[in-house]
Order: C-alpha cells, then sequence, then structure tokens
C-alpha cells in the first residue's frame, strides 16, 4: 500500500516570459489544479523582483508548488496527491503542456510505501497493529 505519488520536476528551456511574473504562472498552476479533478483549499504566490514567482497550492490530496528562475529558463515543481495518482499526472501534463520546456528532470515517487493495511497510527509516537 501506498498513500500517495509524489512528482519532482524541474522543467528547462522555459519561455523567461511566460515564468516572470505571477499573473503568468498563476493562470497555469490553477488550471491544472482545476482540470486535474484535484481540491483546492488555499494558494499564496511571491512575485520576486525583479521577476520570478514562488508559489503553492494546498490541496485537500496534498500539496503542488513550484518556483521559477527566468533567469535560467527554469521551473522546479512538486505535485504531492494522495489517492488517485491520474491526478498528479494530469496536473503535471498540464503544466509541461503549457510551459513548454525543452528538457525535463522528473522523479515520481510513491510515498508511505511501508503502511501495512492493518496498522493505524493514532499519533506520532503510537503505532497499534491489528
Amino acid at each position: 500500500m501506498t498513500v500517495g505519488i509524489h512528482i519532482i520536476a524541474d522543467l528547462y528551456g522555459v519561455d523567461e516570459e511566460l515564468i516572470s511574473t505571477s499573473e503568468n504562472v498563476l493562470s497555469v498552476i490553477e488550471e491544472s489544479v482545476r482540470i486535474s479533478g484535484l481540491t483546492k483549499i488555499s494558494s499564496d504566490y511571491y512575485q520576486f523582483q525583479p521577476k520570478g514567482v514562488s508559489g503553492i497550492v494546498l490541496l485537500a490530496e496534498s500539496h503542488l508548488s513550484f518556483h521559477t528562475w527566468p533567469e535560467h529558463n527554469l521551473v522546479t515543481l512538486d505535485i504531492y496527491t494522495c489517492g488517485d495518482p491520474h491526478h498528479a499526472d494530469l496536473a503535471f501534463n498540464y503544466i509541461v503542456t503549457k510551459l513548454s520546456p525543452t528538457s525535463i528532470d522528473y522523479k515520481k515517487l510513491t510515498r508511505g510505501n511501508q503502511i501495512a493495511e492493518d496498522v493505524k497510527i493514532v499519533s506520532p509516537e503510537h503505532v497499534i497493529i491489528q
């Protein structure tokens, strides 16, 4: 059993203008959440001066975060979801399609692999095995 899917990616060769301002990046990120069927709780974006953006979307399923380095044409992306792994893939594919990187360094991890189905975690200090 796993509890989640974690996609970690570096997107290289992204158009500098596309990732310089929060307005541009926000629309891509927010739409990726919507079309992938994820559940947004809140989001926060920070505009660096003169350019560059960091942001996070808190999801009921976990989170999606990113950082942009327009001067390097780079976006680092982190998508972690529990539940159906297809949702993380949909969000990732949408972002890649919209940002059109020339290359991607990509890792997809399964999280919580050592959780047995008959284990209940009641607090970080206590594990009860039934």
